[in-house]
């Protein structure tokens, strides 16, 4: 079985930024790509960003470009998603998730193992 165990969730200013960390332990497994979801109260579950390890590729959902940045390691199966200038509707649960074989990488129905999600708030 794999866990993926994410970290880094919190309150924060507006303006402010958070890094989140995802890590996977158990069952050794390959990831083709790697991601962040969220989902906000009410709303459903949206795509944030991905990196694939075979390409060194990034994905990003067009209206967090240039904010949020993700980044990792292949080896350890981690992933990071930097997150600057957050905004109040960045306000959600952040998901991190793994796969093996992800097309395309923006779906979340594509990867194979999730994170229980870690709560970012953006509030004054």
């Amino acid at each position: 079985q794999v866990q993926l165990v994410e970290s880094g969730g919190g309150l924060v200013q507006p303006g402010g930024s958070l890094r989140l960390s995802c890590a996977a332990s158990g069952r050794t497994f390959s990831s083709d790509a790697m991601g962040w979801f969220r989902q906000a109260p009410g709303k459903e579950r949206e795509f944030v960003a991905a990196i694939r390890w075979s390409a060194r590729s990034t994905s990003y959902a067009n209206s967090l470009k240039g904010r949020f940045t993700i980044s990792g390691d292949n080896a350890k199966n981690t992933v990071y998603l930097q997150m600057n200038s957050l905004k109040p509707e960045d306000t959600a649960v952040y998901y991190c998730a793994a796969g093996i074989s992800v097309v395309p990488i923006s779906m979340a129905v594509q990867y194979d193992y999730w994170g229980q999600g870690t709560q970012v708030t953006v509030s004054s």
